[in-house]
């Protein structure tokens, strides 16, 4: 019996899983308002209508993948930093996390950077608030990197530095025949990071 309940449990966080990845690349490609829950379910192999089960529709199902993913970059960072000892490490690490999310989660960037006016007043209200607080997670390294200078000056810097990494993948997408031969790109990324935050 408990078998079978962890393999409904799991099957359920599987669908649950890729209907948010369907979703967000079919934001991604034609935008939050260019998309229906039936393209959505012919996606993920069900009808639109039984996303209902899942999600109570197509709002809260573009809440979700922006929630989520918030949740999980501010996760994501908090534990880079536990888990790495000094400054110069944990920046290292964590423009490491940032270059995979981006380039791991480029729809979800795309959709954010269009689709967040979408969102319903509480879902944007958490994600603002995440997201504050994975900048501040930034900042607490930053500050150890640049003791002389203040809040803002280190605000504005995480935030340039996301700007960086997160508009490659709009490009790498493109051109990645050419981009991923010539060139590793996640090593640019990084490369660059570190010297836009140190600068």
């Amino acid at each position: 019996m408990t078998s079978g309940v962890t393999d409904r449990n799991r099957a359920k966080a599987d669908r649950h899983a890729a209907i948010l990845q369907q979703a967000a690349a079919l934001f991604a490609e034609r935008g939050f308002s260019g998309v229906s829950l039936e393209d959505i379910g012919s996606a993920v192999g069900i009808s639109g209508p039984a996303l209902y089960r899942h999600f109570a529709g197509k709002q809260a199902l573009l809440g979700a993948i922006l929630v989520e993913v918030s949740e999980r970059l501010l996760s994501g960072g908090r534990t880079v930093v536990a888990t790495h000892t000094g400054a110069d490490a944990q920046l290292d690490a964590l423009i490491d996390f940032h270059v995979a999310f981006a380039l791991h989660d480029a729809d979800v960037i795309r959709v954010q950077d269009r689709d967040l006016a979408s969102l319903s007043d509480e879902d944007r209200h958490t994600v603002r608030r995440l997201q504050r607080e994975y900048v501040e997670v930034w900042i607490g390294i930053l500050s150890v990197v640049h003791p002389d200078r203040d809040d803002d000056d280190l605000r504005v810097r995480a935030h340039a530095c996301f700007g960086l990494i997160n508009s490659t993948p709009h490009t790498v997408r493109v051109a990645r025949s050419r981009a991923a031969e010539a060139a590793d790109v996640r090593g640019i990324l990084r490369s660059m990071a570190r010297a836009s935050l140190t600068a």
